[in-house]
């Protein structure tokens, strides 16, 4: 008896210890990540405003997210509002003598690029220089840098300049190779979400929305990075066409950069320009650390202006790394609620999803725009259920290369009948109605419960339009017509009505300060970063481990693919969803 009394107070005793002992490592993350986060120094006189290969502009605070057990050097997510406001603030600040451009693959939507780049056009007129580096650098980040008044490019560095293209991969013939059969209810003749699993090709309506949409990117961008290089656009064209900035002579040559000089070199250059000598200190400074000298938490003062990010794919139930209704609709009671917030931005930038989860947020945007008013800005995407929740909106911004519309809805359901057969099973029911077993993993869907999605389908689609037509003041008939599933840049959504403007978060942000009636305001983001600990507790979950495993093992389309064929997240019933992501 003693001996298996003492064998428990033993466990206890290492229990108590291994518990102490990982609260006291919980503890000291904490402290750890303070430590690191503390960004509030003093901005020496002679400074340079530094973007570096660390620094990710980001849509939504949920997307600045660490990982607690991660010991290395992290990167630095910024907020596309804070990145914006920082460059407009340098332009004024005494002690920013200039802004150095120094990433060779930029971690940024395409929108948020443009939105930075038009910002440094700005920070121009005040004098001050705005100088580029680059070694392999990505197109997207040669677009931003090609606004600097000097490009510098390595000896041995090179350009990956060469305009926009998307690929579909299509699976009805492996799915058929296969034995996978997959039943597609659809409404809209460019719903090209469900394509890859009808047909072998891509259908003529498919090119032509995605034609339309590359070249409404391209066009404009193309022209732009032509006449900051002061190139005619034919000539430019020839450069992107034959790959010269492949070459970093050819780069020289034909006019992408201006000297070809080492990163040391680059740096005395910078020294040069400020009238440092070589031996002192550079001082250059990040984004990060520019943004904590100044900026404080503004929940706490009165008249906030709030900007709620609806970031990603829109879900049924409770998450943190997308837009799960039930979370959504908590953060827009509590704004509704809040009598501090007296406007309200949602930043959208969402492909769609979930056509029920969608519908209970719009509903809920609702009830908050008739207490106070709500400005909506789009972002990269916002296209069918991202779309669809901005019919709360008093007015609408997009963004020029906003993917947006989409108006249509679908359903897709993948069985395995001649696979099972193929090896040797079958599957037989018992049940008490016709459509009992409405859908079966192995045998899919009764004709009955087909035609019933079918219906469901197109009453969901006319809901659509009935919202679309509420918030634009247009008949469902020219809703009908620009609708079907298409896709339009933001520029061509401004055209068809389907949006009020074209502006930035910030345009919104001053539009929704003046509807509100307010000259003194404050900025807050909402949803609020997760804490230390959240973060914890989410990096635990094992649907979460799961998920992040199979994604660092395949490429992004492939991850797509496995989630639509078998994620659950994607077979709640009815879904309004983008049918594709181009990335600049």
């Amino acid at each position: 008896m003693k001996g298996f009394l003492k064998n428990v107070l033993a466990n206890i005793v290492a229990i108590a210890i291994i518990a102490g002992l990982f609260v006291l490592f919980l503890i000291m993350m904490v402290a750890y990540s303070a430590i690191t986060d503390s960004n509030k120094s003093a901005i020496h006189a002679g400074s340079v405003l530094t973007l570096d290969f660390k620094t990710n502009i980001i849509d939504s605070p949920l997307e600045d997210s660490d990982n607690i057990f991660a010991f290395a050097e992290k990167e630095n997510n910024i907020l596309i509002y804070d990145m914006v406001e920082a460059i407009k603030k340098a332009a004024t600040d005494d002690n920013i003598k200039g802004i150095s451009i120094e990433t060779d693959g930029l971690q940024a939507g395409f929108t948020q690029i443009e939105d930075v780049r038009r910002a440094l056009l700005e920070f121009k007129k005040s004098g001050k220089f705005l100088y580029a580096y680059g070694n392999n650098v990505s197109q997207s980040a040669y677009y931003l840098g090609s606004v600097a008044d000097r490009y510098y490019l390595h000896p041995a560095g090179s350009v990956d300049l060469k305009g926009l293209a998307t690929e579909v991969l299509y699976m009805k013939g492996f799915a058929e190779k296969y034995g996978i059969g997959i039943e597609v209810i659809r409404h809209g003749k460019y719903k090209s979400a469900v394509e890859p699993f009808m047909r072998d090709d891509m259908s003529d309506e498919n090119r032509e929305q995605l034609s339309t949409l590359l070249n409404d990117i391209w066009s404009p961008t193309a022209q732009n990075m032509a006449g900051a290089r002061k190139m005619d656009t034919a000539r430019f064209a020839m450069v992107v066409d034959s790959l010269y900035g492949a070459i970093p002579e050819m780069s020289l040559q034909y006019g992408l950069a201006d000297k070809l000089i080492q990163k040391s070199e680059y740096d005395d250059l910078l020294k040069e320009k400020l009238s440092i000598k070589k031996k002192e200190k550079l001082r250059k400074i990040s984004f990060t650390k520019y943004i904590g000298s100044y900026k404080e938490d503004n929940t706490k003062k009165d008249n906030q202006v709030a900007v709620l990010y609806a970031s990603g794919a829109i879900y049924n139930g409770e998450g943190t790394d997308a837009i799960y209704a039930d979370n959504f609709v908590k953060e827009i009671k509590k704004l509704t609620e809040n009598d501090k917030v007296k406007a309200v931005v949602l930043r959208i930038n969402s492909p769609g999803g979930s056509a029920n989860a969608s519908d209970e947020i719009l509903f809920e945007l609702q009830r908050l725009k008739a207490k106070k008013p709500l400005i909506v800005s789009f972002g990269d995407y916002a296209a069918s259920g991202g779309y669809y929740i901005a019919m709360a909106a008093d007015k609408i911004y997009s963004e020029p290369g906003t993917l947006t519309g989409s108006i249509g809805v679908f359903g897709v359901f993948p069985y395995f009948k001649e696979l099972a057969n193929r090896n040797g099973l079958t599957a037989h029911a018992v049940t008490t109605n016709a459509n009992s077993n409405m859908f079966s993993s192995l045998n899919g869907l009764t004709p009955g419960g087909a035609a019933m999605m079918q219906r469901s389908v197109e009453m969901t689609y006319k809901r659509f339009v009935h919202f679309v037509t509420q918030n634009r003041k247009k008949s469902f008939e020219q809703i009908d017509e620009v609708g079907g599933g298409r896709v339009w840049s933001g520029v061509r959504a401004k055209d068809l009505g389907l949006v009020d403007d074209l502006g930035t978060l910030q345009d919104a942000v001053k539009f929704a300060a003046m509807k509100a009636k307010v000259s003194d305001f404050n900025v807050s983001s909402y949803p609020k970063k997760l804490t230390q600990f959240e973060q914890l507790f989410k990096d635990l979950d094992k649907e979460q481990i799961t998920s992040k495993m199979l994604k660092s093992k395949l490429s992004d389309e492939q991850f797509l693919i496995y989630q639509q064929l078998a994620d659950p997240k994607f077979r709640e019933g009815v879904r309004m969803e983008m049918p594709f992501q181009i990335k600049f």
